[in-house]
């Protein structure tokens, strides 16, 4: 089935764009979250008339990505966890308690965009990559300490 996207999607194709998906996933997702229309040739026509609007939009919010981005690769958040001998943690930090410790900093970040390499098991400073939209890729410095 033939839609027209009104927003940027990951693994599918930009905004304005007329790509080829599934029936079902047309029917049940994008077109009920106002993320795409129908490819009818009056829709079509109506999408170069406002492409110009969409390709604002799209570039307003890549410029609001890319300042969350630095803002990120600024930003140092502690996370406490309990620990044992060592510096080692009982259990290991998740990305939803780096969330957490963004999100008292003030910056909401959804926890699946932020990717833990392997299991933080130990105290100490950490860099973790945080992949928003539009190719932005940001280092959040995490230091993990002892709480007590």
């Amino acid at each position: 089935m033939k839609v027209i996207l009104k927003a940027d999607l990951e693994g599918i194709g930009p905004a304005g764009t007329v790509v080829d998906v599934s029936p079902g996933y047309a029917r049940n997702y994008l077109i009920p979250k106002g993320l795409a229309l129908v490819a009818t040739s009056k829709n079509v026509k109506g999408l170069e008339k406002q492409r110009a609007e969409i390709m604002r939009r799209v570039d307003k919010e890549a410029k609001r990505i890319r300042a969350l981005g630095e803002r990120l690769s600024q930003t140092r958040v502690v996370v406490a966890k309990q620990a044992g001998e060592e510096g080692r943690l009982f259990g290991s930090v998740t990305t939803r308690d780096i969330a957490d410790a963004l999100e008292m900093e003030g910056i909401k970040v959804d926890r699946k965009k932020i990717v833990i390499e392997e299991p933080i098991r130990t105290t100490g400073h950490y860099l973790i990559k945080v992949k928003l939209p539009y190719q932005v890729e940001a280092q959040v410095q995490v230091d993990v300490i002892e709480a007590g």
